[in-house]
């Protein structure tokens, strides 16, 4: 299925994980994509395993703290394959460092706490910011933005980050909003626990009990996230718009005692009259 032929993707957070699932997706669904991020290196490599799969695929070095850094990432990418029809915000900061240290609010830290916004939610901003004047000029395109599962419901640690994923399904709302007569689409996809390089470093104890919490027989996958991208960024999500659509496994939907009473559901029977 080539949905995205002739279209041009620029993604951000590429090294790994989802980005790196998605730019892969996209170029096999016909995008030339630019992978853009902090670790250039990282971004490369994803580069070049999709040049090796036979899509056009570029990587341009992203700091999402300054705006200079997201304003020539932009230039050049329309420089080099013309105006931009998708813009896949993924990147945020999830190193070790900054997740192990965004405690409780009686703890946090207001540094901590301005750059992780300054990151997540002022950087998606900014991607967004210097991405529409190429789109509406052409008559339209596709925003995605990656939030997360903890911007919908409270949990007993990271409140920086689920606050600056909660700002940008705001953030989302209003770009649909304001552009939506000029042909702009703004959409988030919402993650529950998808397995990665990161993941299994911040959240590795917990797989077992997420994974007993899931409504599916597996936990998410980057492939997972990927695949609800490519439909957003495609005609087949023409539609869709201003819509926080979580690719959770269905963790999201259910009461907490779920998981502790679905053996006494499966084993139960009717009584009959």
């Amino acid at each position: 299925m080539r949905r995205l032929e002739n279209k041009v993707a620029v993604i951000s957070g590429t090294s790994g994980g989802i980005g790196a699932a998605t730019a892969r997706r996209l170029a096999s669904e016909g995008a030339s994509v630019v992978l853009a991020d902090i670790n250039l290196e990282g971004a490369e490599k994803t580069a070049q395993a999709v040049r090796d799969a036979g899509g056009e695929a570029i990587a341009l070095h992203l700091d999402l703290a300054e705006e200079a850094s997201i304003k020539g990432l932009i230039d050049q990418a329309v420089a080099r394959y013309g105006p931009i029809d998708v813009l896949f915000n993924n990147a945020a900061d999830t190193r070790y460092e900054t997740m192990q240290h965004d405690a409780a609010v009686a703890f946090m830290d207001a540094d901590l706490w301005d750059s992780v916004f300054r990151i997540n939610t002022r950087g998606t901003m900014l991607m967004i910011k210097h991405t529409l004047p190429h789109m509406i000029r052409q008559g339209g395109g596709s925003i995605i933005n990656t939030s997360s599962g903890a911007s919908l419901r409270a949990d007993l640690f990271r409140v920086a980050y689920a606050s600056s994923k909660a700002a940008i399904n705001v953030l989302t709302e209003y770009v649909a909003a304001q552009y939506g007569k000029k042909g702009i689409r703004c959409n988030v996809v919402s993650p529950g626990l998808v397995v990665t390089e990161n993941t299994e470093m911040n959240q590795g104890h917990n797989l077992d009990l997420y994974l007993a919490h899931h409504l599916t027989p597996r936990l998410g996958r980057p492939d997972d996230l990927a695949a609800m991208v490519a439909l957003l960024a495609s005609d087949d999500g023409k539609f869709i718009t201003a819509q926080i659509i979580p690719v959770d496994g269905g963790i999201s939907t259910h009461f907490p005692h779920v998981a502790e009473t679905r053996g006494g559901v499966d084993a139960y029977k009717p009584v009959k009259n």
